[in-house]
C-alpha cells in the first residue's frame, strides 16, 4: 500500500473518528486514503486554525487525540496558533502537515518553511517524515506522547515525494500508557507534613480534570476540611454549594481568594499548571507547598516543596486517603467564602430578570439556572472569559472549557464544533466576544455542513472590552480598540442558520429557555452588552 493510505489505518488503529483541516496540493494523497476510511470523517474546515481549536477541545472532552491536517506554507503557519494553544493547555493532539519533496529542501523553494522546526517550540515532539517505512512507528509515537502526561501537542511534517510510495508497513499495536504512584516514604512524609502544619490550602488544577481524579480529591478534602480553590480550567471539581469551595483564583485584579491562600501554612497544590498563573502571583509569602502531580515540580522561591508526590493523581490520592490524615477544621476569617461570592457576583438567587442590568454576570446566572449538568460551556478569550471564571459555576467537572495557557481568541467556535462531536448528546454554548467571534466566524458554515446544533453567544459591544478597560486605567484614554460591527442576525442568516437579537435581560432569558427546550439547530444570539 501507498504510505498515506498506511499512515490512514495507523489512524485508524489509534481510534481516530475526526480528521480536521484543509486539503492542499502536498496532501492530496493524503486526502484520497481518508476518502476510503469507513471509520475516519475527513471534516473539511475554512481555517486552519479553527482545524487546530476543533481538534483541541475535541481532545479535552473525548479522551481521545484529536487530528488535525493542513498543507506546507501558510497552512502550518495558520495551524500554529491552535497547536499551541492544545500544548499549553495541556490537550492531546496531533498535526498531519504537508511538505515540499525533499529534493526542494536544500535551496530557497516556494512555499517552503522548515515547518519541523518552526513547531519545535510549540509541541512536545515535531518530526519530519524521513524514511516511508516509519510511518507506523513515527505515528504510534506521536499519539503516546500526545496523551502521555502532561499531554500536549505533536507535530508530523510528511514531505510530498513520501506520499506515494508504497511500503509494506501496518499499524503497531496500541499500548497502555504506563502509571506510577508515589514511594510509601513520600506519602509517609506527605502525611507526616499535613499533621505538622495547622492551616492547609489546597489548590486545584486542571490534572485533577484530565486524571478524573475528582472523586478521590472530594474525599480527600472532606477527610482534612481544608479550604479549596480553583484554577480558571479546573472549576466544577468542587460543587458550588460545598462550604469548602472558596471559588476561583488566578485574576490579574481583585483576586479575592489570595487573603485566604495567606492565611494558610501549607499550600496543598494538585495537578495545577504554572501556565495557568505563577506562583508569584499567588505565593508571595512563599509558603510551603505539598506538590501533587504527575511531574515533578519546578522549583523556584515562590514554590518551596515541603513535600512531593509524583504520579497518577486519582491512583496517588486513593493512596494518601487510606493513609491517617488528619481533620484540619479551618475556615480563612472575615467571612471570605461570602465575600468572595459577593465580589465575583456567585448565587444571586432568583430575581425578576427584567428589572436587573444588561450585564455578562446576569448572563451568565440565566444559563447557569436553565442549563442542566451536562451543559458544555466553551469562553473565548476576552474579558468576558475574567467574568466567566469568576461568575459561572459549572455543575460537574469538564463541562466548562476556559483556554488559560496560550489564552488564544478565536477558539470559541471552533471549540464548539470539536465539544459537539466529542459529547453530540450534551448541549454546548459557545460564548464570544464579538472581537473573536469574527475570528473565526465562517466555521459556522463547517457547522452547519456537519448538521451540528449548539449556541452561540455573541457579546456585542464593539470594542475589545478588557483593552479598553486597561488602557482607560492606565492612559485616562483608549486608542486602537474600537471597531464597528456587522450586523450578527443577519449575518448568521446568510448561514442559513437561525439570528436572534436580544435587547434586554429579559429577553434574553425567554430566548434561552425556548432554545434549549428542543435545540436542533445551530442558533446565534447576539447580545447588545451595557457599556
Amino acid at each position: 500500500m501507498k504510505v498515506t493510505d498506511s499512515l490512514v489505518h495507523c489512524l485508524e488503529n489509534e481510534g481516530v473518528e475526526y480528521v480536521f483541516g484543509i486539503v492542499g496540493t502536498e496532501t492530496l494523497d493524503l486526502a484520497d486514503s481518508l476518502s476510503k476510511s469507513t471509520q475516519i470523517q475527513y471534516v473539511n474546515v475554512r481555517h486552519e486554525q479553527g482545524a487546530a481549536f476543533m481538534a483541541d477541545v475535541y481532545g479535552r472532552l473525548s479522551k481521545k487525540v484529536g487530528v488535525c491536517l493542513s498543507t506546507l506554507g501558510p497552512g502550518a503557519t495558520n495551524l500554529l496558533t491552535g497547536i499551541a494553544s492544545a500544548q499549553l493547555d495541556h490537550s492531546p493532539v496531533v498535526a498531519l502537515i504537508g511538505q515540499a519533496g525533499v529534493e526542494r529542501h536544500h535551496n530557497e523553494s516556494h512555499q517552503y518553511i522548515d515547518i519541523a522546526k518552526l513547531f519545535e517550540p510549540t509541541t512536545k515532539w515535531s518530526t519530519q517524515i524521513k524514511e516511508s517505512q516509519t510511518v507506523p512507528a513515527i505515528i504510534r509515537k506521536a499519539f503516546r506522547v500526545a496523551k502521555m502526561e502532561k499531554p500536549g501537542s505533536v507535530a508530523i511534517t510528511i514531505p510530498e515525494n513520501f506520499s506515494a510510495q508504497m511500503i509494506p508497513g501496518k499499524p503497531f499495536p496500541v499500548t497502555s500508557l504506563p502509571e506510577s504512584v508515589p514511594v510509601n516514604e513520600a506519602l509517609v512524609a506527605a502525611t507526616q507534613l499535613i499533621k505538622k502544619q495547622l492551616k492547609p490550602f489546597i489548590i486545584i488544577g486542571n490534572g485533577v480534570i484530565r486524571q478524573e481524579a475528582y472523586p478521590e480529591l472530594l474525599t480527600f478534602i472532606n477527610t482534612i476540611q481544608s479550604p479549596v480553590s480553583h484554577s480558571f480550567m479546573a472549576k466544577g471539581v468542587l460543587p458550588k454549594e460545598h462550604p469548602l469551595n472558596f471559588f476561583t483564583f488566578g485574576f490579574n485584579e481583585n483576586d479575592e481568594v489570595l487573603p485566604g491562600m495567606e492565611e494558610a501554612d501549607l499550600l496543598i497544590v494538585i495537578g495545577f499548571d504554572f501556565v495557568e498563573k505563577l506562583p508569584k502571583d499567588w505565593n508571595q509569602k512563599k509558603l510551603p507547598v505539598l506538590h501533587i502531580d504527575t511531574l515533578p515540580a519546578e522549583i523556584n522561591e515562590y514554590y518551596p516543596i515541603g513535600g512531593e508526590l509524583v504520579g497518577n493523581i486519582k491512583m496517588t490520592l486513593q493512596m494518601l486517603n487510606q493513609s491517617d490524615l488528619p481533620t484540619k477544621s479551618w475556615v480563612p476569617s472575615g467571612g471570605l467564602r461570602e465575600q468572595i461570592k459577593t465580589v465575583y457576583q456567585i448565587d444571586q438567587g432568583q430575581p425578576d430578570p427584567s428589572t436587573l442590568p444588561y450585564t455578562i454576570e446576569n448572563v451568565l446566572h440565566c444559563i447557569e439556572s436553565l442549563t442542566s449538568e451536562n451543559t458544555i460551556v466553551i469562553s473565548d478569550v476576552g474579558s468576558h472569559k475574567v467574568s466567566i471564571a469568576r461568575t459561572y459555576q459549572p455543575k460537574i467537572p469538564n463541562q466548562l472549557i476556559i483556554s488559560n495557557g496560550l489564552a488564544s481568541m478565536g477558539i470559541a467556535i471552533p471549540g464548539a464544533i470539536g465539544a459537539k462531536l466529542a459529547c453530540p448528546d450534551d448541549d454546548v454554548i459557545c460564548i464570544t466576544g464579538d472581537g473573536g467571534a469574527l475570528m473565526n466566524f465562517a466555521e459556522l458554515e463547517t457547522a452547519k455542513r456537519l448538521g451540528l446544533s449548539f449556541l452561540i453567544i455573541v457579546l456585542n459591544d464593539s470594542m475589545l472590552k478588557l483593552e479598553v478597560q486597561q488602557m482607560n486605567k492606565m492612559f485616562g484614554e483608549n486608542y486602537g480598540v474600537t471597531f464597528q460591527n456587522p450586523d450578527f442576525v443577519n449575518l448568521a442568516a446568510s448561514f442559513g442558520i437561525k439570528g436572534i437579537r436580544a435587547s434586554t435581560l429579559g429577553e434574553f432569558e425567554n430566548i434561552l429557555k425556548e432554545e434549549l427546550q428542543s435545540l436542533k439547530e445551530i442558533v446565534v444570539i447576539d447580545v447588545a452588552m451595557q457599556n
